[in-house]
Order: structure tokens, then C-alpha cells, then sequence
């Protein structure tokens, strides 16, 4: 359907209020690459496809991911990473060793390691961030994966990555402290206690080594965890003085046709961060600290979870294949909807999330979809996050909404609308968008938008369908995609726009 087109029309009410959230660092718009089904063989890497490069990389992939806009990437896990010896990715290729994954019941090739993937991002022009195994290993493997990325040379872990190929440092600035060590289904499952002792150590030490790193400590890996809440303060009790982030994990999905609550899933995001903000800022007044631990949002995605436990995966002593076909969810107008509202919370916490990471980037839960020797295109989730990357610049500024609620079992009454801006004085541009929750009516917008300072609407596009369960897939690559929305106007300060029922839509202004 086009945006904007003629139904049962609901009016609200949105003022742009003067006072700024915080910078919105690019970092926002990170994502995630994890070794995990066919993200890294037959995803980003295939070397026997048409478009591959002499490293063996997809290159329509390359340019789809550059398409959205991605920063720095966490890799190579997730739980993946906590079975992860890091000198199996290193060397000479015919030389690396085979190993079992337990995460994902799979073999990993170490075909691409460490090296290949740093190559990778520099074609993609996005930056790496470093998961440490804080499972099955501990502070000497860290300190010597450190000294391997970020030292010179002159020692023999840093003459090995010379030897390897890479003369100078990959310069690693920012660091996660292992992956999802509350979670019972982790290789290295330990207490909170347990966990931060381990984590503060390690913090330590990496500092003596390159004292100036950004350091991510884990977090609940879901806010409904049994430990959540007390897991944050007990590991920030450990570890407040040497890290700089605390990480957020959420996935969402349609649970037993609930769709009402699904839509409202950007409430459990904002409620998740302030939780997490209050826990770290107690043990910081605590301890009479006027430091202020950030968050990392370092997985965070729509996942139909459920499936995966019903597919038929990898089992058995002797069964461990090569980047099974696993988690590859094929993502709906109705997910792509929700998912932007989760960018929108990401925004709207700017002064406190300043890393994200879309988890994950091609065929395992991702924007990005690829078969073996044919195509890649985009799923429905691709669309939000590119152009919110592209036009969410500068500062995220409060909005006072004035709309219509409705009424969900899971978060008891939502507002319809959901929004956030952003304002970037230097370049003279300003972004708002919206999400009309509604399955049934249009919303008719009306936005104060006097203290963004613009005069016209530069475009406005929505995604929208009437059938919410429509996508993009190998036969029909371009189903669905974004539409000029022609409603919106901008007069006296005032943007006015049409919301579709079930809609994400972004205005840019000049």
C-alpha cells in the first residue's frame, strides 16, 4: 500500500522539547559477527560465488552491509566465544586446526580468523570490537590476545602477528570481558560473584598493558533472568573502577499471537535500560564515585528463539557439520516495525547507550540474507537501521508525546505513537521518527518542531504493508521496502504526516 493512503484516521499530538538527551555516539549503530551458521562461510565469506574477492569475500555482501551503515562490530561470539582458543584463528591457514563449537553443535574451520576478518572490515569501513573468552580461559589468554592486536612489536606474541602479516597493531580499542556468563546454556557458566572476581581481574590486568581501552563488562543477558538486577550490582561491585561499560542483551518476538505486546516491545527496551542505569548508579553512589558506567547494547534483534529449539539441529557424539543452515529467521513487515521502535529506545538513551550491536549482520537473525552461489538481498529489518544510521546525527533530543494509548496483557497501557528525534546543529539537519503501534487506524501527526530550526521537509518514507506477515525472500527479493510518504508538510515550525496502521517511518529535515 502506498503511506498515507486514505482510512480511519486517529489524531496526536508531539512537541520537540528544547533540551537535548545527549551525542548520539556513532557507535549506536554497531553490529555483531559471531562464527554460527552460514554467517561467516557462505554469508560474508564464499570464495567459490561470482562476486568474490581474492580473499575469498562476497562482495555483494560487502556492499550491502557498507549500505547498512554499520560501525564497529563485535566479533567473534557470543557463546561462541566462550569455547574460543584464539590462536587457532591466527597463522598459516593449511595449519589451523579443526575444532568442535559446542555453542552451535558445528565445526569451525578457523578459515577465517582473525586476520582475514580485520581485512573484511576495512572493506566495509567499520571498526572491530574484541570479545575475550572469560568461559573456558582467563586472564593470561586475554593479556595475550592484547598484546598480539595492540603491541608493536618486540615481544614474541606481537613478532607472531608480524610474522602473520600485519606489520602494524590492529589497535583494538574497545573490549568485551566474555559473553553472557549469567546464562546456564555458557561454556564457563559462573556465579555473579565468580564472574566479577574473574572479570576485575582481567580489567586490571589489560589496563597495565594498554591502560587507554574501553572495557565491557557482562550484564544480565535478559531482563526476565532470575539473577537480573542483582547480577549488575554484584559484578559492578567488582569491577566499577576498571570498566567503562556494562552490556544489555534482548531479543523479541511474537509470542503466541500476541501482537499488541510485540508492538510495545521498545516499552521492555527503555524499561531494561533505566533498570540497568539505576543498578550501575547505586554501586557508583555507593561508592562515593561520580564515575558513570555506560551501556553496551551489544545484542539486541527481533529472534524467534523458539524456532531454533524446533528445527532439526546438529545432534549427536559424531554429527558436527560446517555452517549448518541454522537461526536464519526470515523477518516480516510486522518484525521490521518493532524493530525500528527498538532503535527509536536505543536513541531515546543516547546520554547512557553509546555502543549497540545488531545481532547479527547476514543469514543468522540478519538484515542480510545470501544463497550459496546465488543472490544476497535484504530482509524487511535492513531498511530502519540503514536509514537511521544514515540520518540520526549530532544529539538525540526529548520528545513530550500527547497521544492515544491502548491496552496490552504483557505491558498494560502503551502509548500508540512512538518517536524520538535528532538534531545536528553543525550540518543544519534534523531526523524524527515514528512508529504508529495501532493495527487498525492511521495516525494524523501533528510535531512542534520550532527547536529543531528547520524549514523544510528534505523526504519522509514509511514501511508499510496491508499484509503485516509479507517478505523479502529468494524469489521475491524486493516484496517489501520503504515508500515515500507524501503527507508530510512542514509549516510555522509544525511537521504534520500521515501514520499508517502498523508503520515505521523517518522524516528528514534541512
Amino acid at each position: 500500500m502506498t503511506a498515507g493512503e486514505d482510512r480511519p484516521v486517529l489524531t496526536a499530538h508531539v512537541t520537540v522539547a528544547s533540551d537535548p538527551i545527549g551525542a548520539i555516539d556513532r557507535r549506536l549503530f554497531g553490529g555483531f559477527v559471531e562464527h554460527l551458521g552460514r554467517h561467516v562461510y557462505d554469508g560474508i565469506y564464499e570464495p567459490g560465488h561470482p562476486s568474490a574477492d581474492a580473499d575469498g569475500f562476497r562482495q555483494d555482501v560487502i556492499q550491502l552491509v557498507k549500505e547498512l551503515g554499520v560501525t564497529t562490530i563485535r566479533y567473534p561470539g557470543g557463546n561462541f566465544v566462550s569455547g574460543f582458543r584464539w590462536e587457532d584463528s591466527v597463522g598459516p591457514r593449511a595449519e589451523r586446526p579443526r575444532r568442535l563449537d559446542l555453542a552451535w553443535h558445528s565445526t569451525e574451520t578457523n578459515e577465517v580468523g582473525l586476520h582475514e576478518f580485520a581485512g573484511w572490515l576495512e572493506k566495509v569501513g567499520s571498526e572491530l570490537m574484541l570479545a575475550v573468552n572469560l568461559g573456558t580461559r582467563g586472564v593470561t589468554e586475554a593479556l595475550d590476545l592484547l598484546e598480539y592486536t595492540n603491541i608493536p612489536g618486540g615481544t614474541t606474541t606481537s613478532e607472531l602477528r608480524r610474522a602473520n602479516g600485519r606489520d602494524e597493531p590492529f589497535d583494538v580499542r574497545m573490549w568485551c570481558l566474555g559473553n553472557e556468563m549469567d546464562g546456564p546454556w555458557q561454556l564457563g557458566h559462573r556465579s555473579a560473584e565468580d564472574y566479577g572476581k574473574i572479570a576485575g581481574m582481567t580489567a586490571k590486568a589489560m589496563r597495565q598493558l594498554d591502560p587507554d581501552l574501553e572495557l565491557v563488562v557482562c550484564g544480565s543477558s535478559a531482563r526476565d533472568m532470575p539473577t537480573f538486577g542483582a547480577w549488575e550490582r554484584t559484578v559492578l561491585a567488582h569491577t566499577y573502577d576498571d570498566v567503562d561499560y556494562i552490556s544489555c542483551h534482548a531479543y523479541y518476538s511474537e509470542r503466541e499471537g500476541d501482537r499488541a505486546s510485540f508492538l510495545a516491545s521498545g516499552v521492555d527496551m527503555d524499561l531494561f535500560i533505566e533498570e540497568v542505569v539505576a543498578a550501575a548508579d547505586e554501586v557508583g553512589a555507593a561508592r562515593g564515585s561520580d564515575k558513570r558506567i555506560r551501556i553496551s547494547f551489544d545484542e539486541w534483534n527481533i529472534w524467534y528463539i523458539d524456532r531454533y529449539h524446533d528445527e532439526d539441529k546438529a545432534t549427536g557424539i559424531g554429527n558436527w557439520p560446517i555452517a549448518p543452515r541454522i537461526l536464519e529467521d526470515r523477518y516480516s513487515v510486522l518484525d521490521a516495525v518493532v524493530f525500528g521502535s527498538l532503535m527509536i529506545s536505543l536513541i531515546k538513551h543516547a546520554d547512557r547507550v553509546t555502543s549497540a550491536s545488531l545481532a547479527q549482520l547476514v543469514n543468522v537473525i540478519a538484515p542480510i540474507m545470501t544463497e550459496p552461489g546465488g543472490p544476497a538481498w535484504r530482509q524487511t529489518t535492513f531498511f530502519p537501521f540503514a536509514t537511521t544510521s544514515r540520518l540520526a546525527r549530532g544529539e538525540a533530543v526529548r520528545l513530550e508525546l500527547d497521544v492515544p494509548g491502548y491496552e496490552t496483557a504483557r505491558y498494560g497501557t502503551v502509548p500508540l505513537v512512538d518517536a524520538v528525534a535528532t538534531r545536528d546543529a553543525e550540518a543544519g539537519a534534523s531526523a524524527v521518527f515514528l512508529v504508529n503501534r495501532s493495527q487498525t487506524d492511521a495516525v494524523e501527526l501533528r510535531v512542534d518542531a520550532a527547536t529543531l530550526g528547520a524549514s523544510r521537509v528534505v523526504s519522509a518514507v514509511t514501511l508499510t504493508d496491508d499484509d503485516l506477515d509479507a517478505a523479502n525472500t529468494l524469489e521475491q527479493p524486493d516484496r517489501i521496502g520503504l515508500a515515500p510518504n507524501a503527507s508530510a508538510a512542514l509549516a510555522d515550525g509544525t511537521l504534520t504526516i500521515v501514520l499508517p496502521p502498523v508503520s515505521w517511518t523517518a522524516v528528514e529535515l534541512a
